[in-house]
């Protein structure tokens, strides 16, 4: 899900800088990184004055609202609404209900019986999600009409749906396609060394 904001960091075209956190060795639960995020969780952006700011959504609209020239963020109110409601379905919903349950099923199986079965769920919530995505796209290029925070988030679903070959219904793939041609999008993907 740090692909998202890594996107977004591209978009602004300011300096910044990343860190890798190997979530597979579990990197986020060491105490060098405990410290700067006690939530053990990606994405995290140190901010030049120290402070520390968690969670997609927030990180994503401080950086649209402290970069307004990159116009990440929606005009009007129901735009606002509408990118907010979206990256919330997809990071509460599709990312953590869905996707989780695709690669971490043990975690939510009480036994190893069951983990087949959770994963399997994991995948109807993500598909679900996928279709609701479809209909937000519905008649736009992007999720809520102009190009915002909203279809950064979009973009790091479809891209696990096609790293885990689960099909992209026709507006996703669409918007995938145009999110890929982006070159902000290829940068943040070269970097992240996923093009």
């Amino acid at each position: 899900c740090s692909l998202g904001i890594h996107v977004i960091l591209e978009e602004i075209g300011k300096p910044y800088e990343t860190q890798r956190v190997n979530l597979r060795q579990g990197e986020q639960f060491q105490p060098t990184f405990l410290e700067i995020n006690p939530k053990s969780k990606v994405p995290t952006l140190l901010r030049d004055d120290g402070s520390v700011l968690t969670e997609f959504p927030a990180i994503a609209y401080w950086l649209a609202n402290r970069y307004p020239e990159s116009k990440l963020w929606p005009e009007t109110l129901e735009q606002q609404a509408r990118a907010l409601e979206a990256m919330d379905y997809l990071i509460a919903t599709v990312h953590m209900q869905g996707f989780t349950r695709m690669f971490a099923p043990k975690r939510f199986a009480p036994s190893e019986a069951d983990a087949e079965a959770v994963r399997q769920e994991g995948l109807r919530i993500f598909t679900n999600g996928l279709n609701v995505l479809d209909k937000t796209l519905s008649g736009k290029d992007y999720v809520v009409g102009p190009y915002s925070i909203a279809d950064a988030a979009a973009f790091y679903i479809e891209y696990w749906a096609d790293a885990q070959k689960v099909p992209l219904p026709a507006n996703c793939a669409a918007h995938y396609a145009r999110m890929r041609a982006r070159a902000a999008v290829a940068r943040a993907m070269q970097q992240e060394g996923l093009a």
